[in-house]
């Protein structure tokens, strides 16, 4: 198992031919002071499993602090994975999460893992950054 995407941004949407159309990957928020909410943002990770890999698997993923006290569950789920033939790739399991009213509690970097198949893969991270609320556009 593996990640083969994952990014963090404004607006995703999966397409008919199975791409997926990704709008606003940030790598980085300002916020005025701490704690900070985010109203709005979407997670979009792409897990592409071995190709034994078939049948239902759980994963997990948490939103994680670097070096604070803070880890959060942001999506448990079950999917099923179809065993690919020899002529197609891995499979996928692309997944979509849009996320309102974050609550970021400190400043510093955020990472969010994906658990799976007894491992633990780190995905997109966020920093946020205390910054005067005039610089925020808020």
């Amino acid at each position: 198992m593996q990640l083969r995407f994952a990014a963090l941004c404004e607006d995703a949407q999966p397409r008919p031919d199975g791409r997926l159309d990704v709008h606003g990957v940030f790598h980085s928020l300002p916020a005025p002071g701490f704690p900070a909410l985010q109203d709005h943002m979407v997670l979009v990770i792409v897990i592409e499993w071995d190709r034994e890999d078939y049948g239902r698997y759980r994963f997990q993923v948490t939103l994680d602090h670097e070096t604070e006290p803070f880890s959060e569950r942001v999506l448990d789920v079950e999917t099923e994975v179809r065993k690919p033939t020899e002529f197609e790739a891995p499979a996928k399991t692309p997944v979509i999460v849009p996320m309102h009213e974050v609550l970021f509690p400190h400043s510093g970097q955020y990472t969010f893992r994906i658990k799976a198949k007894g491992k633990t893969i780190d995905g997109p991270g966020v920093y946020l950054v205390e910054v005067p609320e005039a610089q925020t556009g808020a």
